[in-house]
């Protein structure tokens, strides 16, 4: 029997996991560097530079690029700074993963501390989060109509998200940083990198992903000053999509793979940065669909197998700008200056209600400052919560959300220990629901011999039928049962209400196919 078809490509995802891995490596300091007596603070940024699928497992390679800052053992205190990267190999048992699906990989460090095993000789752990999505894509011919005026349908219309293509690219940043020219740069003590203000643009069958990498810093000077300084540098990717417009959605995921951070020669005051991201984009198009979910032939057995499919629809995206003004006291730094402060947005908690979702959280700040009255530096820590309404939720158990919170603006003013911390968090909530559509196949019709002869029969409606299920069962069709009983509104029966039934016969030949009624 012939069919009218219609081409879904479904994302699907089969799973998703977090798990915590464990990393620890030893380092000797150079004989370049002086003794350790203590830390002081560890900071790293995450690189992966290998992600291998397999069959129930994935591989992960990448370093830690670690900044240790510490106090060195001489005879005056000398603040001192270590650079090492962190290497590790892991491989994750994923029993649903399979060759050629898609994994979608986050990573977030939780923990990194140093320990001193001797004057020569540090330990380093760190405890790294992995937040993975595994996708299967398939194409799924979907069937909308029956080439036959013999055969019933109930179809319903559906609006799904088709996947349009997806793509991979690389980026590269490679600049220059300044510094102040008073500045002679001893060592840098503490570099991190962090990705913002991530935007596209379609066009010419290209998706642009900018974004900003925002690197901080603080350095020794050769005269024993500590300082800092920021920088933007801007990331510009394009991944070709073929047959993208404006008004489809497309969901882009940001991975570092390579840093360099290596500063030049002293009298030139700047700082080479060279930084390697992988950009991936998933873009879909909404369709409308309008599936068969059941159907029959009057008169004749029609046998045919019946699937259901997991799909998306209703993808969006929600922007939202979290504004943090809080006071904080912090009597460590009322004769201190702030040298820099790293900002971990933390949700304890959420809270789905009303068409709405509220998240309450925290902002770890790690204050590094040095005192007006000695040498050295410091570290506070300090937690400032935060609350975020999202609106326009669609609280249901189908209904899917992943919120990302990058760290838009942040500025400190310190006033005698009394801290104004101004932070914009932006809270980007991708939503999607969960959909199944029924992918109806291996279709063959048969003669009904055990058909009863009858014209017409009249029926006693009873809970839970529907003109559909009445038709199906007594071989006839919900137009002609609306017609002979006159019915306005075919969807509404009444329990215990009485309808006629005609009884159709399918007379099939060489001559044309034809219907008739008996009544």
């Amino acid at each position: 029997m012939e069919a009218t078809k219609e081409t879904v490509n479904v994302n699907k995802m089969v799973c998703e996991k977090r798990e915590m891995i464990n990393i620890q490596g030893d380092m000797i300091v150079p004989d370049s560097k002086p003794d350790i007596l203590n830390t002081i603070n560890t900071t790293g940024n995450v690189c992966i530079y290998k992600k291998e699928v397999m069959d129930g497992k994935i591989r992960l390679d990448g370093n830690i690029l670690t900044y240790i800052m510490y106090l060195a053992d001489e005879n005056e205190d000398n603040i001192r700074g270590l650079n090492t990267g962190l290497d590790f190999s892991e491989t994750i048992n994923m029993p649903e993963l399979q060759m050629g699906m898609n994994v979608e990989l986050e990573t977030s460090i939780k923990m990194i501390e140093c320990k001193v095993l001797n004057g020569r000789k540090i330990g380093i752990k760190a405890t790294l989060e992995l937040m993975m999505k595994v996708y299967l894509k398939e194409e799924i011919n979907i069937i909308t109509d029956m080439n036959d005026n013999n055969v019933q349908v109930l179809s319903e219309n559906t609006r799904v998200n088709s996947l349009l293509g997806d793509g991979t690219t690389k980026a590269f940043v490679k600049e220059n940083i300044s510094i102040p020219n008073t500045d002679n740069l001893a060592e840098i003590l503490n570099a991190q990198i962090c990705l913002v203000d991530k935007d596209i643009k379609i066009s010419y069958n290209k998706v642009l992903a900018k974004s900003e990498i925002e690197v901080k810093m603080v350095y020794l000077t050769e005269d024993g000053r500590i300082c800092a300084t920021k920088a933007r540098l801007p990331l510009v990717g394009f991944i070709d999509m073929p047959n993208i417009k404006e008004e489809n959605i497309c969901e882009t995921t940001y991975m570092v793979k390579n840093v360099l951070i290596k500063p030049n020669s002293v009298e030139e005051h700047t700082v080479y940065v060279e930084i390697e991201v992988e950009i991936s984009c998933m873009a879909y198009e909404e369709k409308e669909i309008k599936p068969i979910q059941d159907m029959y032939c009057p008169g004749e057995k029609m046998n045919f197998d019946k699937m259901m499919v997991n799909t998306m629809a209703n993808k969006q995206c929600k922007k939202n700008v979290c504004n943090i003004r809080e006071k904080v006291n912090v009597p460590e730094l009322e004769n201190g200056t702030i040298v820099d402060v790293g900002i971990n947005p933390i949700i304890n908690k959420e809270n789905k209600l009303n068409g709405k979702i509220v998240y309450e959280g925290e902002l770890e700040l790690n204050f590094i400052f040095t005192l007006n009255s000695s040498v050295g530096i410091n570290t506070k820590k300090v937690n400032v919560p935060f609350e975020q309404t999202i609106e326009g939720i669609e609280n249901t158990d189908n209904c899917k959300i992943d919120t990302n919170i990058e760290i838009c603006n942040q500025e400190f003013l310190n006033q005698s220990g009394i801290i104004s911390v101004n932070i914009d968090l932006n809270f980007e909530t991708n939503m999607s629901k969960s959909v199944t559509i029924p992918v109806i196949s291996n279709i063959s019709t048969e003669e009904d011999l055990d058909a009863e002869d009858y014209s017409v029969i009249i029926y006693v409606v009873k809970s839970g039928d529907t003109l559909w299920k009445i038709a199906k069962r007594f071989g006839s069709t919900v137009d002609d049962i609306a017609r002979v009983n006159g019915m306005e509104r075919p969807d509404k029966l009444n329990v215990g209400e009485k309808i006629y039934i005609p009884k159709f016969v399918l007379r099939r030949s060489k001559e044309p196919i034809t219907l008739s009624a008996n009544v």
